[in-house]
């Protein structure tokens, strides 16, 4: 008997820093084979999810991987109004970001995120966190179908 195919989901990754925008992909690409989209800064992350504008026909994500330091909008903020807003509130949002600062943990925890990574800093590290989010959210745990 072999195993079932992996079904796909859409990955929302919010990220301002070039480098591990590439690292992200390098892992989707390589290990994954999930959508991924990316936006890189908090302003079209909302957009994005309500798709208005430029992501009028873009996918509802599956998941959202947040960095916390963004532009425009950080990602604290996004966090909150994606967990306030009934239509987004159901998608999973994972904060990967470099800050250790306990703050931060708690502060992601009380706006609701699913979970909180930091980021390694080295490539092997990086990819097998992304590989470990990936396997977790499309093998382990039921997502809400779609709305």
């Amino acid at each position: 008997m072999t195993d079932p195919q992996p079904r796909i989901i859409n990955v929302l990754l919010v990220e301002d820093d070039p480098g591990d925008v590439l690292m992200t992909r390098e892992a989707f690409d390589e290990y994954l084979h999930n959508r991924l989209d990316v936006v890189t800064d908090g302003a079209d992350a909302l957009s994005y999810l309500r798709q208005e504008g430029q992501y009028s026909d873009v996918p509802r994500p599956d998941l959202i991987l947040l960095d916390l330091n963004l532009p425009k909008r950080d990602g604290r903020e996004v966090l909150q109004e994606v967990k306030d807003d009934p239509d987004l509130r159901h998608i999973p949002v994972i904060v990967l970001t470099t800050s250790q600062a306990e703050e931060d943990v708690l502060r992601s925890y009380q706006l609701h995120a699913n979970a909180y990574v930091t980021k390694p800093v080295d490539f092997e590290g990086f990819i097998e966190a992304i590989k470990q989010i990936d396997h977790f959210f499309v093998s382990v745990v039921q997502l809400p179908g779609k709305s």
